[in-house]
């Protein structure tokens, strides 16, 4: 592999490791972070200690005498009653609600089932809510009224669910649920009468369940979204400690995100504030992470009534689904975030609609990746063709570099110079090889952002591997190997053993510096160094990277071997050197640095007379 190769992948694994080295240091930043305000919570907000005598006994033997009994039925219908479980269903979601509260309780996303193939619940169980907080007895929450609810079928195959709960002297509480025929985008209306107010507060808890294979990555993609009026978007991932986020701005929606699947609040004209709490509970393996929201929502006033009209989407990270909504929803989808926020231009102009189009006709994602793979090779033939001559060239002038080194011995200052002069007369670029690693980086570095992000990929089997979006695992330790992991990924070993085989087959085929003996084994240290990496990531993936990789051999292989002349290079750079050179400016500058540094080694250092 010559130099300019390696300067390629010398800033491909600048990038990787700058990446990865930021993220872990942001990590750390955020597992420190409120340590101590959530031991002071815990302290001020501790469990309540039940007496479990006392339970069993009012269990077994419930007496209310007359008087308690009066004095609930004086009480407004909804501040008393049983709750009950009511359910609404489309062609895509079951949702469960229950009557006291008037909130989803559970979300069965229907067309898809969990890694171990059971029914896919986003949420479900206590400790998930929506809750208004209306204007009276100093704050009453809408979670601890019971209502009535009706059922209505409409005409278009809608689904609707109304609660009223009634609070007596003319004031009531409507909740209304509007389920689509067929779409993952529920309507939800409150209206109150006879209550005056300008706004409500809502408070939205969620516990997303554990769906995925690993949980340790289906963590690491848990994150919160929101999306404000001016279209200034942000997104928090969820650590183990508790954070808190404030937001003032009018946002649109707010969105709790996990690896394939999401929860999305939305409000039609806006909530005027937002209160996010969330976190990660590591010793609740059935949950992957919590919220909870504080949100003001404005109402539209309307004579003795005040309304809000809001939005709730429950389904899955699909990007066509998502951007069809032309809401902002497809940013839950991370197509490039952070430092490398400029691919998820590239994903979303080239390779999403190409991925799309062969989507169209094949139902092989194997098939597609390696398609997606032969196309992007094609459009970067030209310059890959550029890459392999300007190394050939390089490789024809290794004899007269040969007799150069042993004509100069050990000035390695005066090599260089001369060096360029040759390079110059012969007319060979010695950057040449570094644009196809430019432009192939970009490329690599979306498909890693791509393939684990599309939900696409999920549950769909290849060879030996039956879920593309998840590692696979041909052998399981009992234990964890440090910087490796629990178990062995087929792909990725195949991935480590194409990179080694191209570095050793590109060093055979290129002229080795011997004064850079870190260039020298840089290429066999970084598949190394991938492998432990990529242990844990998306079978799609790794299965492109070893495709990219055989493609990279056969694809050199072929154009060394029937569009290379070696014979017919080298006379051009012989022509090439009888004809007079215009040096470039580039060319000019480093020639005056590099006479500058010999000029320097010459001179002596002055010594300071005292």
């Amino acid at each position: 592999m010559d130099r300019n190769q390696v300067i390629g992948f010398a800033l491909l694994v600048l990038l990787a490791i700058g990446y990865f080295t930021y993220n872990q240091h942001e990590q750390q930043l955020f597992l420190a972070q409120k340590k101590a305000d959530s031991t002071a919570y815990s302290i001020a907000h501790p469990r309540p200690v039940v007496d479990s005598s006392a339970a069993v006994s009012a269990t077994a033997a419930p007496v209310k005498d007359s008087a308690t009994e009066a004095l609930i039925r004086q009480q407004p219908p909804a501040y008393h009653g049983q709750a009950e479980t009511v359910t609404l269903e489309n062609k895509k979601l079951s949702i469960q609600f229950t009557s006291k509260g008037a909130y989803p309780i559970a979300a069965n996303i229907i067309n898809y089932k969990t890694y171990g193939q059971k029914p896919l619940y986003l949420f479900d169980g206590p400790g998930n809510q929506l809750s208004a907080i209306l204007p009276i007895d100093n704050g009453k929450a809408t979670a601890d009224l019971y209502f009535i609810p009706v059922i209505k079928d409409e005409p278009n195959g809608d689904k609707t669910i109304d609660f009223t709960g009634d609070l007596g002297d003319g004031k009531k509480v409507d909740i209304i649920y509007t389920l689509p025929a067929d779409d993952y985008m529920m309507r939800c209306n409150i209206i109150l009468t006879g209550i005056p107010a300008n706004s409500l507060s809502l408070n939205w808890q969620t516990l997303g369940l554990h769906t995925e294979k690993d949980i340790v990555n289906e963590r690491l993609g848990a994150q919160v979204y929101y999306h404000n009026k001016n279209d200034d978007n942000d997104y928090f991932t969820i650590r183990n400690e508790e954070k808190i986020v404030h937001n003032d701005g009018t946002s649109v929606w707010l969105g709790f995100r996990k690896q394939y699947f999401s929860t999305v609040l939305i409000a039609d004209d806006g909530f005027s504030k937002m209160d996010i709490k969330f976190m990660i509970r590591p010793e609740d393996t059935n949950v992957v992470a919590q919220n909870q929201a504080l949100i003001q929502l404005p109402l539209k006033p309307g004579g003795n009534t005040q309304s809000a009209s809001l939005r709730w989407y429950i389904g899955p990270n699909d990007y066509h689904t998502l951007q069809a909504y032309k809401i902002g929803l497809d940013d839950m989808v991370p197509l490039g975030y952070g430092i490398m926020a400029f691919v998820k231009y590239i994903n979303k102009g080239a390779l999403i609609p190409i991925f799309y189009f062969l989507a169209g006709f094949i139902s092989n994602y194997g098939v597609i990746i390696m398609l997606m793979t032969i196309f992007i090779r094609l459009i970067l033939s030209f310059f890959t063709y550029k890459s392999y001559l300007s190394s050939a060239k390089m490789r024809v002038l290794k004899p007269e570099l040969d007799e150069l080194r042993a004509k100069i011995g050990d000035d390695q200052q005066k090599f260089s110079m001369e060096q360029m002069k040759l390079y110059k007369s012969a007319g060979v670029n010695p950057l040449g090889g570094c644009l196809p690693m430019l432009f192939q980086l970009p490329i690599l570095l979306s498909m890693y952002y791509m393939f684990p992000s599309f939900i696409e990929f999920r549950q769909k089997h290849f060879l030996w591997c039956n879920d593309l979006s998840t590692y696979d695992s041909i052998f399981n330790f009992n234990f964890n190997i440090p910087f490796y992991g629990d178990h062995v990924s087929l792909f990725t070993l195949l991935m480590t053993a194409s990179s080694l085989f191209l570095a050793v087959y590109n060093r055979n085929m290129t002229p080795q510096d011997p004064n850079n003996p870190m260039m020298k084994y840089l290429p066999f240290i970084f598949p190394i160094f991938l492998m432990g990496m990529f242990n844990k990531m998306a079978a799609a993936l790794t299965f492109y990277y070893t495709f990219s990789n055989l493609l990279s051999i056969a694809q050199q292989f072929i154009i060394q071997k029937y569009f290379i002349n070696e014979k017919a290079i080298h006379a051009q750079l012989q022509e090439n050197k009888n004809k007079p050179v215009t040096p470039s400016k580039w060319s000019q500058r480093l020639e005056e640095m590099q006479k500058m540094q010999a000029q320097r080694a010459k001179t002596p250092p002055r010594i300071n007379k005292k």
